[in-house]
């Protein structure tokens, strides 16, 4: 059975965020994207009297269009945990996976994504001189506050990637719990690196979580043929693996997991009665569920386990 941690630690764990948040919020201001003018078309190839402006700058997005973008992210994680814990209901939850996938990935193109933010935030806390806007700092902590009480809503219906890798799991096999728990390894390998190369003096900083994203050129239908390619063979392999990025590689999935560690509710199976018939361990794809419990800190919020489960459709037993 998943244990549940005392309330002191789940309070000191979201003193501790609220310290990180408040140092990136120090760092925070609103700043606009510049480009150096040497990357733009020079004058003197130009001709017909073309002056070079300093600076090239880019029509930024209204900021009260990117505030509803983070209301919207917040409204997301509230429907997730709604449908799940609440309705407990896989239909409504991949409704919410189809919605998340057209607007946070197609229509925004992956922009609304606390993923690459792990670097903006370790930057800004390690560098006075950098500065990253409010609004990436709310969506970088958002869904860390919500794991920490309720598990992994991000996950499940909200994240772009992870909507897009649900929505092709056709048969999944179950992958070898020590083979399983190795390649899990390998994301906190990716974070720990990802924040090493960022925190590096600005001359030889790197963003490689944004620069080896394997989705977003599908959201911007435009990209490097070689992470395209990557991407896709990701997809693939996710129609027998379920969500490999999310479980092998997604370095804020590796937050999420601890924070959802401390979390006082999530998934749980047949909270009214005990069958132990071993459906919802078939029926989930991410190796989530151990001796008939919802394991928190792995659980993706698919629904998949009331979907399988006899209980959640037999009168008089409470779900």
């Amino acid at each position: 059975m998943t244990s549940r941690a005392p309330r002191s630690v789940r309070l000191l764990a979201a003193a501790v965020l609220a310290g990180v948040l408040s140092g990136a919020h120090v760092a925070a201001q609103a700043i606009q994207y510049e480009r150096p003018v040497q990357v733009a078309p020079q004058q003197e190839t130009i001709g017909g009297g073309y002056v070079t402006p300093d600076v090239q700058r880019p029509r930024p997005r209204e900021y009260w269009l990117q505030v509803a973008d983070v209301g919207l992210l917040a409204v997301a994680m509230a429907l997730a945990v709604w449908f799940v814990i609440e309705r407990r209901s896989r239909a409504w939850t991949l409704t919410l996976t189809a919605a998340s996938l057209a607007y946070f990935g197609f229509y925004r193109q992956g922009c609304i994504c606390p993923i690459g933010s792990i670097q903006n935030v370790a930057v800004a806390l390690t560098d006075s001189t950098y500065s990253i806007p409010m609004v990436v700092t709310a969506v970088f902590f958002m869904p860390l506050v919500v794991a920490l009480f309720v598990g992994r809503a991000f996950c499940g219906s909200v994240c772009p990637l992870g909507a897009m890798q649900e929505l092709v799991v056709l048969k999944p096999i179950q992958v070898p719990r020590r083979l399983d728990n190795a390649l899990g390894l390998l994301k906190y390998v990716y974070l720990a690196l990802a924040i090493g190369l960022a925190i590096r003096p600005e001359i030889a900083r790197d963003f490689v979580i944004c620069r080896f994203d394997p989705f977003v050129g599908f959201f911007r239908r435009e990209g490097f043929a070689h992470m395209m390619a990557i991407g896709a063979g990701f997809l693939v392999l996710g129609t027998v693996v379920g969500r490999p990025y999310c479980r092998y590689l997604c370095p804020y999935g590796g937050l999420l997991s601890w924070c959802s560690r401390l979390a006082t509710r999530g998934v749980t199976i047949t909270p009214a009665k005990e069958l132990d018939c071993g459906l919802c361990a078939k029926a989930c794809p991410y190796g989530a569920i151990d001796r008939m419990r919802a394991v928190r800190k792995e659980c993706l919020y698919c629904a998949r386990c009331y979907a399988s489960c006899p209980c959640e459709a037999t009168p008089g037993v409470a779900v």
